[in-house]
């Protein structure tokens, strides 16, 4: 077992390599959920037709660079998420175990949802400011542009505007809707993954490899992604807003599902998919690898008075 620090930045790494191959659908994503925002079916235009088509028309039009869009902003976000994600959940997770059950080692499916969600919570709080600067990068287009469109030449650049015109508030504009849609994704990730291996592991005799870290990180995804599209299409309304066009998270809900549908908050589903599995198998796959060589790491450096703590 990690320190608490060392499980942080192998969570991190981790995720950083996984947002590196699965950013482009993320854009995608974005362009297709604010794509018709507040209009009927019949007057909103269709730009962007679906996962290939958008990877496509961005591409043809802006290039990699498109595609690629706020990418900076988006390892930060994720070494500051996933590192609270995949780092406090095993001490949240053995902490409030040992209150209740007066043992580390008992699996409590609710104890494990609870810790889950409240880690996640606690990276989105943390990180909202850059996946605010990353959603209004992505959703700007020269050639196709859907939503409000900002024109930031850069995160830094779209950093000094916010802060410049609303200030620290607007920073955490639609943090809200980011604990939201974090505390439900996060609440379902790390247990279905765990869940899902110790079944593979006793029904299906599953050894400890790659492959095994797969089929769970697949599972894991699945559930995932089916549980927090619809508040990722809220933040991503609330975060690429100027003005008061929703007062909150229950307001742009309504408001989306009175002028556009109630599936209006599943647009963009299958880029969603297409980013979330990749992602959710890289991510806890690296985790795997980037947690034991952080045991080696600190194994190394550590004093003895302190393995012996871990």
């Amino acid at each position: 077992m990690s320190t608490t620090l060392g499980s942080f930045i192998a969570g991190g790494m981790a995720a950083c390599g996984a947002v590196t191959v699965t950013h482009p659908f993320e854009t995608v994503k974005i362009r297709l959920q604010l794509q018709g925002e507040l209009q009927s079916k019949l007057d909103a235009p269709r730009m962007y037709k679906g996962v290939l088509h958008g990877v496509k028309v961005i591409a043809q039009n802006e290039g990699p660079k498109g595609l690629f869009r706020g990418i900076g902003a988006a390892y930060v976000y994720q070494m500051i998420l996933n590192g609270c994600r995949l780092g406090f959940y095993e001490p949240l997770r053995k902490g409030t175990t040992t209150a209740i059950f007066k043992d580390a080692n008992v699996q409590s499916l609710g104890v494990n949802i609870f810790s889950g969600a409240a880690s996640g919570i606690l990276g989105a709080a943390a990180g909202s400011p850059f996946f605010l600067v990353k959603t209004r990068l992505q959703s700007y287009s020269p050639f196709l542009p859907v939503g409000t469109q900002h024109g930031y030449k850069n995160a830094r650049d779209g950093f000094r505007k916010i802060y410049t015109n609303e200030g620290i508030k607007g920073l955490y504009r639609g943090v809200g809707a980011a604990m939201v849609r974090t505390g439900f994704g996060s609440s379902v990730q790390l247990p279905t993954y765990f869940f899902a291996k110790r079944r593979l592991v006793r029904h299906l005799n599953m050894e400890e490899g790659p492959a095994l870290h797969l089929a769970s990180s697949t599972a894991s995804g699945f559930v995932v992604c089916c549980v927090m599209h619809p508040p990722d299409t809220i933040m991503s309304r609330m975060y690429n807003q100027t003005g008061n066009l929703y007062t909150g998270v229950l307001d742009c809900l309504l408001k989306t599902v009175k002028t556009e549908g109630l599936f209006a908050i599943y647009k963009g589903f299958f880029a969603h998919l297409a980013r979330i599995l990749p992602h959710t198998i890289l991510t806890l796959s690296l985790a795997e690898q980037t947690n034991k060589w952080m045991r080696r790491f600190e194994n190394r450096v550590l004093p003895a008075a302190i393995k012996d703590k871990i």
